[in-house]
């Protein structure tokens, strides 16, 4: 488990062989635009995040594709953390455009295309 600033495709690539074979687990506060990923379940990179002072409610987990960089089936928005009923969150899935226009925005910002 890792914060990263910046990360390359292939060093992306490889933690997924790694952990998953072709996904990678990240959570993003996307108030600090800071990004954990690498982790066995969301759960563990929300709490490292909430341990250096992120809000929780600012938190939210997604998994990236590798192999999909570039398509819509990069970023899924899917993690149990981010059932939130009283965000108006009630599913696995991030239902906000605005929070899923956020986290691409950012992750596109990680993601270094070499």
């Amino acid at each position: 488990m890792k914060i990263v600033s910046n990360i390359t495709l292939s060093e992306l690539k490889e933690l997924a062989q790694n952990m998953f074979g072709e996904l990678v687990k990240a959570d993003i506060d996307i108030e600090q635009e800071i990004v954990i990923l690498d982790m066995p379940m969301h759960y563990d990179g929300e709490q490292a995040l909430l341990k250096q002072g992120s809000k929780q409610s600012n938190i939210w987990g997604i998994n990236l594709y590798p192999e999909d960089y570039g398509t819509d089936d990069f970023i899924e928005f899917d993690s149990m953390i981010n059932i939130r009923p009283v965000q108006g969150n009630m599913s696995r899935d991030i239902s906000d455009s605005k929070v899923r226009t956020r986290i691409a925005e950012i992750v596109s910002k990680t993601i270094i295309n070499e």
